[in-house]
């Protein structure tokens, strides 16, 4: 894989980058003078052009390309604008100020087949909907289906999604490996680190003692995963705490699991109500109850995405540690199926 190019002769701003560039995990290939950086011009996925070189580097007329960037230290310098446009750079980076977005830069810089993940939240109107259930399934169906997912357990207290799984002794990472890491989360470390099985990843929690997650490892973990996955799938817990919220909003749609009887309603309501707060595209999946579904829904005030049916087989198949079977012609299956046709953008 190619490296990013910086084109420089000031060594302290030079330091200054190969630093910037250990922190998004990247190295870097180094041309002091502009003849040195043709042969890597068109090869290299991000090119940084210090302002002390941006005359000589216009001066060879270099072909016009992406992904180039002018970094100085002088944000008052009138001439700065000028150089960037002389270099055909798309923006100026000023240090020290525009540090941590260079750091971004030089991580996408290094990221493998960028993708661009739908993330789709799962949250129960009440405890026992069946909220972690769906989102199990989901996220198989959506592998078997050749799509890269992530399956995020954002509940601390809900006994572990890879357990639901049949998968708690899975080597990987937890919550617990990445809750002390700042910034940004490398795609590729984060897939490698996961227990995997095919094209699904899980990112759950130790057993024992389990801590909150704080709101920056979750927007890490779901930045990444937007950046390395095709979807990214969040089982919520009901009680939002900051982690839950920063996954809110960033869901393309969030999906309620509510029970058709009046407690489940009253209490999906008072979900919702919370829910309302950070996302805007929420639907309801709804469970049988003694209620019909014109109450249930008009009760909600939510779109319907679809109905689940009671599955007395279900909780004893999982409890033996087996999946359930999604294939289309299960009822499961085929309402899986019919979810991520409906969410997720088509080709």
């Amino acid at each position: 894989m190619h490296r990013p190019l910086v084109i420089t002769e000031d060594h302290v701003l030079l330091d200054d980058l190969v630093r910037i560039a250990a922190a998004a995990g990247a190295q870097l290939d180094v041309a002091h003078i502009p003849a040195h950086a043709r042969p890597f011009w068109n090869l290299a996925p991000l090119i940084v052009i210090g302002a002390d070189q941006a005359d000589a580097v216009a001066a060879t007329s270099p072909p016009p390309r992406d992904q180039v960037l002018l970094v100085t230290r002088e944000p008052e310098d009138p001439d700065t604008w000028r150089k960037c446009v002389a270099v055909g750079a798309q923006s100026v980076v000023t240090l020290p100020g525009d540090e941590r977005h260079l750091v971004d830069r030089f991580a996408d810089a290094m990221e493998p087949d960028p993708r661009s993940g739908s993330v789709i939240c799962v949250i129960g109107g009440r405890g026992g909907a069946g909220a972690s259930v769906l989102a199990a399934c989901l996220a198989l169906r959506a592998s078997a289906d050749h799509l890269r997912t992530l399956l995020v357990d954002a509940d601390p207290l809900g006994g572990g999604i890879d357990a639901l799984l049949g998968h708690e002794e899975a080597e990987g990472s937890r919550w617990g490996d990445l809750v002390a890491r700042e910034g940004r989360i490398n795609s590729s470390a984060l897939q490698a680190a996961l227990p995997a099985f095919g094209d699904l990843a899980v990112l759950s929690f130790h057993r024992g003692e389990v801590a909150a997650i704080p709101a920056q490892a979750m927007r890490s973990v779901l930045e990444a995963g937007r950046r390395g996955f095709d979807l990214v799938i969040v089982d919520l817990p009901r009680h939002l705490d900051p982690a839950s919220i920063e996954a809110l909003t960033r869901a393309r749609t969030t999906l309620a699991v509510a029970t058709a009887d009046v407690r489940g309603i009253l209490s999906a309501a008072q979900v919702l109500s919370e829910v309302r707060k950070h996302t805007a595209d929420i639907r309801a999946i709804l469970r049988p109850g003694v209620l019909d579904d014109d109450t249930a829904m008009t009760s909600l005030g939510i779109p319907s995405a679809g109905n689940l049916p009671d599955q007395p087989r279900l909780t004893a198949t999982l409890n033996r540690g087996e999946l359930p079977r999604l294939g289309p012609r299960t009822v499961l299956g085929a309402l899986c199926t019919s979810l991520l046709t409906d969410l997720l953008p088509q080709p």
